[in-house]
Order: C-alpha cells, then structure tokens, then sequence
C-alpha cells in the first residue's frame, strides 16, 4: 500500500515509478480524494467535539435553553451522521485506489514493457550437446513411466497429472537435500496452510492485480482462497506480533502445494508439466531491517543460484523490467534454465524484494531503538517441483532413453544413479 503523505510530498517520484511500471494513475484525482478525505476527517471531529461539549452543558442549561440546545442538537446530529456517511464512502473509495497501486520500482529497475524487455545479467554452466536428437520431458516420462497426463485429464482436467515411480523419489530427494541446505543456513523450515483469509491475498499484494489466478473455495461458506505459493501464509508469521529488531533478518523456507487457474496462459506451454494448475514449491521469505533489504535480496538470488549450480543445470540471470515486475515488488530477478528440446531458456526460479510494500498493507513490524517501524519482505523461489524435475530430465538425459540422477540427489535416493526403462 502507498504512503499517500510520502506521495503528496514526492509526487513526481511516484509519477516516474508508475510509469515504469506501466501502471496508469490519475494523481490528480487521487490527491484530490485524498485531500476530501482529509478536509471530512477535520469535520467531522470538530462537529463530534461540539456534540460532546454541549452535551456535557445541557443539564447546567434553564428550562428554555435546554429545549433550544437540544433542537440544535438533533440538527447538528443529523449533519453529523450525513458527515460520517461521506467521510465512510470516500474511505472506502480511497482505499479501493490504494489497494489497486503497485509497489514503487527500485532506481535500477530495466525500463520495459513486457518479458522481452528483461534484460540478461549473466550466463552460468555449459549447454548440454547430445550426440542423439533428445526426448522432451514428456516423452521421457511416458516411456519411463514416470509422468500420466492421460490419467490426470480424465480425473480432474487439463493441466493435471501424476507423477510416478522414481520422479517422485527425485521431488522428495530435491524436498530433503534443500531442507538440509537451508537449515545449515540459518532458514527456519515450515509447512503453511494452502488455504488462506481474503484479507491475506491483500495483505500481500495478490489480490486485487492477480484475483483471476487464485481459486475461490466455498464463496460465502468457508470463503478461503487456494495459495498460488506459500510465500503468502509466510507473510502472516510475524504479522499479528512485531518482531525484534535484534531477530532481523528472520528467514524462513516454507513447503507447500501451490494452485493456479493460470487465467491467462490459454494455448500456451500445454504439453506436459511446464505449467500446471498445481504443484509443489519451496519458498525463501525473510524479515528483514529496512536498511539490509537489498543486500539481503543478493543474498537470496545467491542461494538460488547455488542450487542450480549444485545441481549442474546451465542457466541465466534476468534483471525484471518495470513492466514485468507485477505489483508488491520494488526489484526482482529471475533465474531460467536452458530446456534443451525447446532450445530455450525458462524461468525456473524468481526474487524479490517487496521493501515495507506487503508490511504496510498487512501491519508487519519491529521494534527497535528508534520504535516501532515497517519490516522490509523478500522472498524466492528455493525450488518448483515440475519445472525443476522438467529441467533435471532433459538436461540429463542418455542416449538409451535413460535419466541420470544429480550427484546431489543420489545419497537421497539410495544411491541410485539413473533411472532406466522398465522391462
């Protein structure tokens, strides 16, 4: 949510950073509302405090008095409850707006309009060269019997699927490798719950820009909302209680199932797992001082790449035009992998910081030396269950139609190194 007063005092700032974001606002009408508000706020307390002090007057008052003061009363009484109507109407109109701004964009931001427009940081790791024409993932599943999107169709719809046999050791080897990572690092490990209130899709700036991708359960019973990634219910840890300047940063690794209706994707990447209405996730979320914010950010951006490292998948850094940034991030990267059958890098992870944009939304703070203040929230992607077993199938795939396990990986699935055809 944006500081209105910070807006009015920077108004030219804003202006920039919308416009890089390619978010069109009228400030005008905004400032306008604002300063109503404003102006109702004032007149409404003093007609409350005029009540209240004649009130306290009138049993002093003689016969005659009393009979005025309490025909003026009932005036002003009306005058008031039509004040507090307006000043409740514009309340809720000023907030509507607030809510439906994005975060600012930080100063290096890429100017842009859309995904093209990101700009490549670095290039880490060898494109893998195969001396035969390699299989996608969804071809080496099938044969492997390892993927069933046949199965998943006729059960529940397209874009659904179940993993089999030896893919779903891999995912849970990726689960209990990371887990250990991230727990030597500090990061607190947890499950979160996957159905969250409205007010946390809110909160955390998912709602109302992204509404069309979150599932709705129950409408006017339960009226809870599927998560699209556990960094949302991640977000209420510390948003009922502050924190401790002295427990900043405070990290977390959170696992969940994530659900999209993927709203938007009509057409696109409909072979195989690529993009899925549901699949699992490990999710970095740090609470973080205010003035480490970004340096906190590299470090996040650090673990991801880390991983891909580790796991000896080539990949690419993408610094996130304004225009793709979506709106509670101020800076986001991107990690995408190379997909060798499409000849192409795609995203696999994404960090960001969202500076005090989710806090203030959501009342996240700590207590310090100079009191009580807004946290900054960061999150990132530690790993996304299809698109990280898509990236290991293909890239270590064998001539004989086989899939080798990561060096990493194997001490968690009983020293088994490939995965091989059934006979």
């Amino acid at each position: 949510m944006i500081d209105l007063k910070h807006l009015r005092e920077h108004r030219d700032v804003y202006e920039a950073g919308f416009k890089k974001k390619q978010f069109q606002v009228d400030v005008d009408a905004l400032l306008a509302l604002d300063e109503k508000h404003r102006e109702m706020i004032t007149k409404v307390e003093s007609m409350r405090a005029k009540k209240n002090e004649v009130s306290k007057q009138i049993p002093t008052l003689s016969p005659d008095e009393r009979t005025a003061t309490i025909k003026e009363m009932k005036t002003l009484g009306q005058s008031l409850e039509d004040a507090e109507y307006e000043l409740n109407t514009i309340f809720v109109q000023l907030k509507e707006i607030q809510h439906s701004l994005p975060n600012l964009p930080h100063d290096s931001v890429p100017e842009g309009k859309t995904d093209e427009d990101n700009q490549t940081l670095r290039t880490v790791g060898e494109l893998p060269k195969f001396d035969f024409e390699p299989k996608d993932h969804l071809e080496l599943g099938e044969s492997l019997d390892l993927i069933d999107m046949e199965t998943g169709a006729k059960t529940s719809g397209a874009r659904f699927y179940y993993l089999k046999n030896e893919l779903v050791q891999m995912e849970f080897a990726l689960i209990n490798w990371l887990l250990q990572k991230y727990v030597s690092k500090g990061f607190t490990p947890v499950t979160v719950p996957m159905l969250v209130k409205e007010e946390m899709m809110y909160a955390t700036g998912f709602f109302p820009a992204d509404k069309s991708e979150i599932y709705r359960v129950n409408p006017g019973e339960d009226d809870l909302y599927l998560v699209g990634t556990s960094e949302v219910p991640l977000a209420g840890l510390h948003m009922f209680k502050p924190l401790k300047e002295e427990q900043l940063p405070k990290r977390y690794i959170g696992f969940s199932s994530c659900f999209r209706r993927e709203a938007g994707s009509y057409g696109k990447d409909t072979r195989g797992i690529l993009r899925v209405h549901q699949f699992d996730k490990m999710e970095m979320f740090s609470f973080c001082h205010p003035d480490k914010s970004w340096e906190e950010h590299e470090f996040l951006l650090s673990i991801e790449e880390e991983i891909l490292q580790d796991l000896k998948l080539p990949y690419q850094v993408m610094a996130i035009c304004g225009g793709d940034l979506g709106a509670p991030a101020a800076k986001k990267y991107d990690c995408e992998v190379w997909i060798p059958t499409q000849e192409k890098y795609r995203e696999l992870t994404s960090c960001s910081n969202c500076t005090d944009f989710q806090a203030r939304r959501g009342g996240i703070r700590f207590k310090g030396k100079d009191g009580t203040q807004l946290i900054h929230t960061l999150n990132g992607t530690a790993m996304a269950s299809t698109r990280t077993l898509i990236a290991i199938m293909e890239n270590y795939q064998t001539a004989e139609g086989s899939i080798r396990i990561p060096d990493v990986l194997q001490s968690f699935m009983g020293g088994q190194t490939k995965i091989t055809p059934k006979n």
